[in-house]
């Protein structure tokens, strides 16, 4: 589907007042945003604009309701200085099956992948140089009926936000099982990126972090026994010579690091098993040589100790050959072109046809 974008550029950039050697997760923001709207049945208006406030009804629905759903993705460079994205196809896919699941509507992944390549494109100097740095790029999607009653809204915006990261977790981390509070039950939103999966989260992760743990490890919330995610991050188990993931079943995050995990190490000839893992399991396992949780923001984070019940189980921190690193270090070879891309999961960014883009009369700062 092919649109045409209107370019709004910024009169001044914000990139010299960024340390690029310090890159706490989610404080910095690039210079533009993509923004496009759902109205009449048709998403239009597609438009890139500087970043800045939002004009929005108090009565907007997406605050009272909660039809509010993302994605979050990377661009990082290769070593001779070209952007790329990884894997963007999946999270437009993935995009929708949330927006499916919140009633809202579907946005065509042309439209998803142009507006990437637009808005990235024109802020690419704000993509780290360093590996384990990137430009943390952020699509997400909200209803704007000014319109207080409970139904599916008639009006959405979609919005493209970038800004340059450094690594989410910069050490190992230890876990408290949660046994009183659920992430998600099947039939819920656990498969969806809904923003009220994340604010039902934040309690029980303030109060272990105020334990002194650095997140929690959800449990099906029935029994309190098979185990889901850790924070926002799929688990990974190393159990002897055997590499062990939650299965997928409704309420865990389809994670697309976690699908490439899998198939990194599947080309490698190892085994990956996607089953039920209880915290028993785990907790009484003799053969447990890692673990470590796998997501976009993280990418690979060791886990070096869990708690569950007043007992802790600790982890040998990972060597270089252990599952984790080489999982980690895959993906980072990957992204800087030191390996080949067997799978096609970089996609270039090259910008639009100058026939797709339109810029407006306010220039561009020089940076």
């Amino acid at each position: 589907m092919s649109i045409a974008i209107r370019i709004q550029q910024a009169e001044t950039s914000k990139i010299r007042e960024i340390d690029f050697s310090d890159l706490p997760f989610g404080k910095y923001f690039s210079d533009h945003v993509f923004i496009a709207d759902y109205r009449d049945g048709a998403w239009r208006d597609f438009r890139i604009e500087p970043f800045g406030p939002l004009v929005l009804s108090p009565s907007a629905m997406a605050l009272h309701y909660g039809q509010s759903i993302f994605e979050g993705l990377k661009a990082t460079k290769d070593l001779s200085g070209n952007p790329f994205l990884f894997r963007p196809s999946d999270h437009a896919r993935r995009l929708n099956r949330s927006a499916e699941r919140m009633c809202m509507p579907a946005l065509d992944e042309e439209i998803f992948l142009n507006a990437l390549q637009a808005l990235i494109h024109l802020d690419r100097d704000w993509i780290p140089e360093m590996q384990g740095s990137s430009l943390y790029v952020r699509p997400f999607m909200f209803a704007m009926d000014p319109f207080l009653g409970v139904r599916p809204a008639e009006q959405y915006r979609f919005m493209v936000l970038t800004g340059p990261v450094g690594p989410y977790y910069a050490h190992p981390v230890s876990l408290l099982a949660e046994t009183q509070f659920v992430r998600a039950v099947k039939g819920g939103t656990g498969e969806a990126k809904a923003a009220g999966n994340y604010a039902a989260s934040l309690l029980p992760a303030r109060l272990a972090q105020e334990k002194g743990y650095d997140q929690v490890i959800w449990l099906e919330g029935e029994r309190f026994t098979e185990i889901q995610e850790a924070g926002t991050m799929n688990l990974v188990f190393v159990l002897g010579d055997k590499v062990v993931t939650p299965a997928t079943d409704g309420a865990i995050l389809k994670g697309i690091t976690r699908d490439s995990m899998v198939q990194i190490l599947r080309d490698k000839g190892i085994t990956v098993a996607e089953r039920k893992i209880t915290i028993g399991e785990v907790m009484g396992a003799a053969n447990l040589k890692e673990a470590f949780g796998v997501g976009t923001a993280a990418v690979v984070v060791p886990v070096k100790a869990i708690t569950h019940e007043g007992r802790t189980l600790n982890i040998p921190l990972p060597d270089e050959q252990a599952i984790g690193s080489l999982v980690k270090k895959e993906i980072e070879d990957l992204r800087s072109g030191i390996i080949p891309d067997r799978h096609a999961w970089l996609v270039p960014v090259v910008g639009l046809p100058a026939q797709h883009a339109a810029a407006s009369q306010v220039p561009s700062a020089v940076v």
